[in-house]
């Protein structure tokens, strides 16, 4: 992605960003989002039993009143922090709501970095009037920004259509680039629109977005303790409200929000830690949606397979291993077919005769990698977007709280 990124503001929603020295000198690190009276707020959280202090106290916040504001901090996730966590996030809700007039229970807290550190709450208190001046409905990019860890460019998409003769905005930031496992990565993305939109379809059209993104995407395995993603619908388009599931609106809609998660996830993909290569894992033919994502993300976990990748090495019997082992029941191998690229390098049970070392390597000397498995089982398929391990992945990983 560009320095300058192209995006369009969202009405009723303004952010604004300031450096409070969480964990990071000279940049900022702590973000607030505005959102207009009236919008509407759905999320989806990770599912890691050991979730993060700021996890919890926004959902119990989802479920008393209509979000104003959400504050998010990278540098320290607040989690793994017990009782004094859990203080510290309401802390910094309560001091947001104390500076805007609001509830604090209409305040949403988000954090992302360092586990088990406490969190430094005057460094919050102290930066918020300055993220509060700051809000602007043109801060998405500097609030991409202010959410990255390791990441080395920020990650913001937008996606315009037409309903009812009125433009119809949703842009979305993201974050992450290492401990990726979305299971709802460490990954926090935020997407807003002007649209308004039924709570219940507003939550069911960010369910089903995240499940083909977000999802679908793995950059180590590890899922982590503060994932989220968040929907915001300010309404303020002056359209009719999107309230029936069948309705091309509520299509349209659901279409440009899994667009917009689509390409951010990609993006996290694409800057993972020491990451020199894009690999799309598909797994067609196969007996159930299940069945063909545990292949999918058995090829893109195994750190074998992705050595190989780094290599640039077509050891394609790695792959070959991978699907052997990713338990499906009865799996006939005479059916299952490999491909690299246009590269059949797996039929009949054994190497394709076909293949060649040569268009092996060819293919695994690109920057961006396709690997298609067909079980011969069914109608069913799936996409898993990966990438290498490299040695700096583990540089990075190893030297991470130094």
């Amino acid at each position: 992605m560009s320095n300058n990124l192209v995006f369009e503001p969202v009405p009723g929603v303004r952010l604004g960003t300031a450096a409070a020295g969480i964990r990071y000198a000279g940049r900022d690190d702590l973000l607030v989002i505005e959102l207009a009276p009236g919008a509407q707020c759905a999320a989806v959280f990770t599912r890691n039993a050991f979730c993060a202090a700021p996890v919890t106290v926004a959902r119990e916040h989802l479920l008393q009143e209509p979000p104003r504001y959400l504050v998010v901090n990278s540098g320290n996730a607040n989690a793994g922090t017990g009782r004094q966590g859990l203080q510290s996030a309401r802390a910094c809700c309560s001091a947001l709501a104390g500076l805007t007039g609001c509830a604090p229970a209409q305040v949403l807290p988000f954090s992302t970095g360092v586990i088990g550190e406490p969190l430094p709450v005057e460094r919050f208190t102290a930066a918020m009037p300055r993220a509060l001046a700051d809000l602007d409905e043109l801060g998405w990019e500097r609030a991409a920004r202010a959410i990255m860890t390791t990441d080395t460019v920020p990650k913001l998409v937008s996606k315009r259509f037409a309903l009812a003769g009125q433009e119809i905005v949703v842009t979305g930031i993201a974050k992450g680039a290492g401990m990726i496992c979305p299971d709802m990565a460490t990954m926090l993305a935020y997407l807003a629109t002007n649209a308004p939109v039924a709570a219940e379809l507003l939550q069911s059209c960010l369910v089903d977005a995240v499940e083909s993104s977000f999802n679908s995407i793995t950059v180590d395995g590890d899922t982590s303790t503060n994932d989220a993603c968040v929907l915001m619908a300010t309404g303020i388009a002056p359209v009719p409200r999107i309230d029936t599931p069948g309705s091309e609106s509520y299509r349209r809609l659901c279409e440009s929000v899994s667009g917009v998660c689509r390409e951010l996830a990609r993006a996290l993909v694409a800057d993972a830690e020491g990451a020199t290569k894009l690999v799309e894992v598909r797994v067609e033919a196969a007996a159930s949606d299940s069945e063909a994502k545990a292949v999918a993300y058995t090829i893109a976990h195994s750190p074998l397979v992705k050595t190989a990748l780094f290599a640039s090495d077509p050891n394609w019997g790695r792959i070959l291993a991978a699907v052997g082992r990713a338990g499906v029941s009865g799996l006939d191998i005479d059916k299952v077919e490999i491909w690299l690229g246009d590269v059949c390098i797996v039929r009949d049970g054994g190497r394709a005769p076909s293949y060649s070392e040569e268009a092996g390597s060819e293919v695994m000397g690109r920057r961006q990698i396709p690997i298609t498995v067909r079980l011969g089982r069914g109608d069913s398929d799936a996409q898993v977007i990966t990438c290498d391990l490299s040695y700096d992945y583990v540089r990075i990983n190893a030297e991470y709280r130094t």
